[in-house]
C-alpha cells in the first residue's frame, strides 16, 4: 500500500481547497461591509461564487467521467488561486465581483472532481463510511477557514486573509498534481457514453428525491454563513467573534460526523436526512431570537447537528442510484441545482433582510426547509429503501 493513498489524497485536496473557501467567503462578506456595501450588495458577491458553477457543473460532470478527476482539480486549484490573489493585490469593491466568480467556478471543479472520485474509489456498501471521512475533513476545513480569517481581518487586513486563502489553494494544487492521484483512471472507458441529457437522470424519481433533500440542506449551510457576517455585524460583533460563530457551527458537524458510523448501524439514511431537515427548520426558527455571541454559538452548534449528517448520506444515496457511468454527471446536477439556490437565495435573502429584517430571513429559510420533511419522511417510510 502506498504512503498516501489515493482516498487520503483526495480528502486532503479538498479539504485544502475548502479551508480557503470557507476564508474567502467570510473574507469577501466583511470587506464588502467595511466598504459600506448593502446587505444587497453581498448577497450579490455571495451568488456571484455560485453563477458560472450553476452554469458549468453538469458540462464538467460529464467531462470527468469521459477524462478522469486529476486536470480538473488542477485547472480548479488555478482558478480559486487567481481569484484569491486578485482580492488581495487588488483593492476595492468592484474587484470582489470577479474575484468571487472566479474562485467560485474553481471551487465547483474541486468539489465535483473530490466527491466523484471518493464514491468511484469505494464499494458500494463503503461509501458511506467513505463519504464520512471526507465530510470529516470539511468539517476541520469549515471550522478553520472562517476562524483565522476572522482573526487575521481583526489583527491585520482583509488582504492578509486573502493571501491566507492563496497559501491553501495553492497547496491544493501541489496535492491535486502529483502522489497517488497520477495514475487512477477515474473515467469511464468500460460504459458507453451518457445519452439523453441531465433531464434522463431528473426522470428518476429516486435520483429527484435526494436532489430535492440535499439541495434544501446544502441552502441551509449556505445561507447560514451568508447570514450570519451580516447578522453578526449588526449586533455589533468583532470580526473574530463572527468567525468564532460560524467555527462553533462546523464543530458540530464534525461532533455529528464523529458518530456517523454508530448513527447508521441504527438507521438508515432517508432516517437521517428527515431528522436533519426537521432540526435545521427548528434552529432556523430559533435564530433570530439569539442575540448575544453566546445564545447566536448554541443555536449555531444546533444547527450544524442537524445539517452535518446531510452531505455523506445525500452523496452516498446519489452515487447509488446514479447509472453507470454518469456519477460525476450526477454529482453535477446536484451542484447545478445547488449553485443555483446559491446564486438566487442570497439575493432574495438579502433584498429580505433589507426590507423586512431578520426574522423574514430565518423564517422563510426555515419554512423552505420543511417543504422537504414530508417527501423524506415518505422515503423513509418505505421498506423498500436499503440501508
Amino acid at each position: 500500500m502506498p504512503r498516501f493513498s489515493p482516498l487520503f489524497q483526495l480528502i486532503a485536496v479538498a479539504v485544502t481547497a475548502h479551508v480557503a473557501l470557507g476564508a474567502a467567503r467570510v473574507t469577501t462578506a466583511l470587506y464588502a461591509l467595511s466598504l459600506h456595501a448593502s446587505e444587497f450588495t453581498v448577497g450579490t458577491l455571495i451568488a456571484l461564487f455560485a453563477v458560472f458553477p450553476m452554469l458549468l457543473a453538469v458540462p464538467l460532470g460529464r467531462l470527468i467521467d469521459r477524462i478522469g478527476v486529476r486536470k480538473p482539480l488542477m485547472v480548479g486549484c488555478v482558478l480559486a488561486s487567481a481569484g484569491v490573489i486578485l482580492a488581495a493585490m487588488v483593492p476595492g469593491l468592484s474587484v470582489l465581483y470577479l474575484s468571487a466568480i472566479l474562485i467560485g467556478t474553481g471551487f465547483m471543479a474541486i468539489f465535483i472532481g473530490t466527491q466523484h472520485a471518493v464514491g468511484a474509489l469505494a464499494a458500494p456498501d463503503q461509501r458511506a463510511a467513505s463519504f464520512s471521512k471526507l465530510s470529516l475533513g470539511f468539517s476541520v476545513s469549515a471550522f478553520s477557514g472562517p476562524l483565522v480569517a476572522g482573526f487575521l481581518i481583526d489583527h491585520t487586513r482583509h488582504a492578509v486573509a486573502y493571501w491566507f486563502c492563496a497559501a491553501f489553494t495553492l497547496a491544493a494544487f501541489s496535492l491535486a498534481a502529483g502522489g497517488a492521484l497520477k495514475n487512477i483512471p477515474l473515467h469511464s472507458r468500460n460504459h458507453a457514453p451518457a445519452k439523453g441529457g441531465p433531464l434522463v437522470l431528473l426522470k428518476d424519481i429516486k435520483l429527484r428525491r435526494i436532489y430535492i433533500v440535499g439541495i434544501l440542506l446544502a441552502a441551509a449551510w449556505d445561507l447560514f454563513t451568508f447570514v450570519t457576517p451580516i447578522r453578526g455585524s449588526q449586533l455589533g460583533f468583532s470580526a473574530s467573534t463572527i468567525g468564532a460563530i460560524l467555527a462553533t457551527f462546523s464543530a458540530a458537524t464534525f461532533i455529528v460526523r464523529l458518530a456517523m458510523p454508530s448513527l447508521t448501524r441504527r438507521y438508515h439514511e432517508w432516517q437521517i436526512l428527515t431528522g436533519a431537515l426537521t432540526a435545521a427548520t427548528l434552529s432556523y426558527v430559533m435564530l433570530p431570537f439569539m442575540q448575544h455571541p453566546l445564545s447566536m454559538a448554541l443555536a449555531a452548534a444546533a444547527l450544524g447537528l442537524a445539517l452535518g449528517t446531510g452531505q455523506p448520506n445525500v452523496l452516498a444515496l446519489l452515487h447509488n442510484c446514479a447509472p453507470p457511468g454518469r456519477g460525476a454527471e450526477a454529482i453535477g446536477i446536484r451542484a447545478t441545482i445547488g449553485n443555483a439556490s446559491a446564486v438566487m437565495l442570497p439575493l432574495a435573502f438579502g433584498a429580505a433582510g433589507t426590507v423586512l429584517g431578520p426574522f423574514a430571513v430565518f423564517w422563510g429559510l426555515g419554512a423552505l426547509i420543511a417543504c422537504g420533511i414530508p417527501a423524506a419522511a415518505k422515503q423513509a417510510l418505505s421498506k423498500h429503501e436499503p440501508h
